[in-house]
């Protein structure tokens, strides 16, 4: 499928030259990518947010998104493309999640970082199959002697870092019986925990952010069992950043890569409206800026970011106000398109 550009549109400057260039001015559709690059996907699903009884309207993020994105000034080195949006319309979200968890892979092995646009948080879940597939792809090498695929004895376990600003833990358990096998909104980090424990991975997971009304004591109970490193919204105040960044500075560095992944309705209701479940306190726009510094500054030996793929969740258009929110959203993909090479 051909992908839609037509919300790559805004205004121009041509009297400005190349120092006058916007977003819409410059990303190009994923057939045209030739070099390694910035990609963007979008990840048009509430079939998780539905699951997960909230209320819907996610789905219509990725378009609304790449609007506020469009005309934004360009600051950029790297070559961004659009790669279209995976699409669940049938209810069936185990397959768009591992169709986008495909389209993960395959533009990581093609060098590309990635933004992906929800999409309900179930897109974590999709985003990590990818992120997945690529390390696991990695740890097995050609044998040249007969072509075939043999593993590395010796290749480590990957240390993956998941960082979640996030209201919810979303660790909860899928319901037992029947549904046992789905997912919603609330799940993609008990999958992705089950994942790591199927490959002997560790599961490395960090949640800033937490709504403690929001979180029942089981789930509390759950992450200290799993060693998760997280923060409640009122442990995120300018009087504790230097303890809280250091805390996060020290999880960054045992990780060889990096997933960031953010809930908008981790920002409080009044600067994030427009989400599937608006926060009633919430942590300040300053503050997850802050602390966004040192995971965005995070490099691999190669001097490369550590950061394989960011994506954000849980944008509703259906209940923002004046495109607020999608606002906050295309300024926290420009923050990270900026630092992920």
């Amino acid at each position: 499928m051909p992908i839609d550009m037509s919300p790559w549109q805004g205004r121009t400057d041509p009297e400005d030259g190349e120092l006058g260039l916007r977003w819409h001015q410059q990303v190009k559709p994923a057939d045209q990518a030739n070099e390694g690059g910035i990609m963007l996907l979008g990840f048009a699903c509430d079939e998780g947010v539905a699951r997960n009884k909230g209320r819907t309207g996610a789905y219509a993020a990725p378009v609304a998104i790449r609007k506020a994105l469009a005309n934004l000034a360009w600051h950029h080195t790297e070559p961004v493309y659009d790669g279209g949006d995976i699409s669940c319309n049938d209810g069936n979200l185990e397959l768009a999640q591992h169709r986008l968890g495909e389209d993960v892979s395959r533009a990581l092995r093609q060098r590309h970082k990635l933004i992906v646009f929800g999409g309900g948080h179930e897109v974590a879940w999709g985003t990590f199959q990818g992120i997945g597939s690529y390390l696991v792809q990695k740890q097995h090498v050609a044998n040249p002697d007969d072509e075939s695929v043999t593993e590395q004895a010796d290749q480590p376990a990957p240390k993956i870092g998941i960082i979640n600003f996030d209201a919810h833990f979303d660790l909860r358990n899928p319901p037992a019986g029947q549904q046992s096998e789905k997912g919603s909104s609330g799940t993609p980090f008990h999958q992705t925990a089950r994942f790591c424990e199927l490959q002997n991975w560790p599961f490395k997971y960090a949640c800033l952010g937490l709504s403690r009304t929001s979180n029942t004591q089981a789930l509390y109970a759950k992450a200290d069992r799993l060693g998760v490193y997280y923060k409640d919204d009122t442990e995120l105040t300018h009087q504790n950043m230097e303890q809280v960044t250091a805390e996060l500075q020290a999880f960054i560095d045992q990780c060889d890569h990096l997933y960031l992944t953010i809930d908008l309705d981790v920002f409080p209701a009044a600067i994030a409206p427009g989400v599937s479940a608006p926060a009633a306190r919430g942590v300040p726009y300053d503050i997850v800026e802050h602390l966004l510094q040192p995971i965005l500054a995070a490099k691999n030996q190669e001097g490369e970011s550590k950061i394989l793929v960011a994506d954000m969740a849980e944008y509703n258009p259906r209940f923002d106000i004046d495109n607020q929110t999608a606002r906050l959203a295309a300024r926290l993909a420009w923050t990270i398109a900026r630092s992920i090479r």
